[in-house]
């Protein structure tokens, strides 16, 4: 008995990958011992493996039973040995899931999801442009990567990364290559404008100098704080800027002039008045601006730019480009008639 708890013992200390070695062994030639002990009631291995997973999982059926004092003294060392090694083995899984679970919480793992959104730099901001991307999108998945000690929340489709964005080894741990967007942070309460603004060039190069080295394009979303520093970034190659504090003296001069405007614009940013602006591909078998005009209007949204172009109303008569990108106004329901229609 004294052996049998040594035995243990050491069983609780072999690494993972011998314990299910040593477990798959013992499961076998139990089967064919008590095979070999007991031919009549064990006919052949297989029902001897039945035998032996029924007795060390502690289900028992009973309706295979050692007839010999052999075979009950084999029973017996599976009693003490197999239920205690099977336990060992179900204790390692439980606990690997534990580890499994700590490394994601830490931001350890690295991911292989594709299409997702990247998140770069922890704040309120950033968190309200989360919750915004899951109402536009509820299928969305967001990873965010920030020097936390652990995520900052829980909940379904986000991940995170722990490392420094400017480091391609962490680049590559969220799997920037195959993301739909980069989003581009700076932190709550900056107050030093030059050192956040560098901070957000710095990374922004990196990433887009390890999309030329994979030979790949990202989308790159960045926010800057002062307008003056965007042509700083002209040789990073960023497809878009926010400059937090233009967009911000843009909405309170409008709302001054246009008393009530503010309020407007902040219920379609927010989605609580129930549409989006949307951008969708050109149909071929639109012609002109009017008859995406007509056709989008029946589908229940408003077409409004291509591009930057906000004059469509002028110019409905005139041929649509090619690489036209039209941007309508709907709800998600008229986006997925538009979507369907294609």
């Amino acid at each position: 008995m004294l052996m049998i708890f040594e035995l243990m013992k050491i069983t609780v200390n072999i690494r993972k990958l011998t314990l299910l070695l040593i477990s798959v062994i013992f499961l076998i030639s139990s089967s064919f011992i008590i095979h070999w002990l007991e031919p009549e009631m064990f006919p052949n291995p297989f029902i001897g493996f039945w035998y032996v997973m029924t007795t060390v999982t502690t289900t028992g059926y009973g309706d295979f039973v050692p007839d010999t004092t052999i075979g009950k003294i084999f029973g017996l060392f599976l009693y003490f040995f197999g239920i205690g090694l099977i336990g060992i083995v179900i204790g390692k899984i439980v606990a690997s899931f534990g580890v499994l679970r700590k490394m994601k919480e830490e931001g350890k793992l690295n991911y292989k999801g594709r299409g997702h959104y990247v998140i770069i730099g922890w704040s309120n901001k950033a968190k309200h442009t989360m919750n915004e991307i899951f109402e536009i999108d509820d299928q969305a998945n967001i990873l965010l990567i920030d020097t936390l000690p652990k995520a900052p929340l829980e909940r379904v489709r986000f991940t995170y990364i722990q490392g420094d964005a400017t480091d391609k080894e962490t680049l590559e741990k969220a799997n920037v290559l195959d993301a739909k967007a980069v989003l581009i942070f700076t932190g709550d309460n900056e107050y030093n404008t030059v050192a956040a603004d560098g901070q957000s060039l710095l990374t922004v190069s990196t990433i887009e100098s390890y999309a030329v080295q994979m030979k790949k394009e990202i989308y790159t979303i960045v926010e800057i704080l002062k307008e003056k520093h965007i042509s700083n970034f002209e040789h990073a190659n960023v497809d878009e800027f926010i400059i937090a504090d233009e967009a911000l003296s843009d909405l309170m001069a409008k709302a001054a002039v246009d008393k009530g405007s503010s309020k407007l614009i902040m219920e379609l940013l927010s989605r609580r008045s129930g549409v989006d602006i949307r951008k969708i591909k050109n149909n071929q078998v639109w012609k002109t601006y009017n008859d995406a005009f007509e056709a989008l209007k029946k589908l229940g949204a408003n077409l409004i730019s291509d591009r930057d172009d906000f004059n469509i109303l002028s110019k409905l008569g005139e041929s649509i480009p090619n690489d036209a990108e039209l941007y309508v106004i709907c709800s998600k329901e008229s986006y997925d008639k538009i979507m369907e229609a294609r």
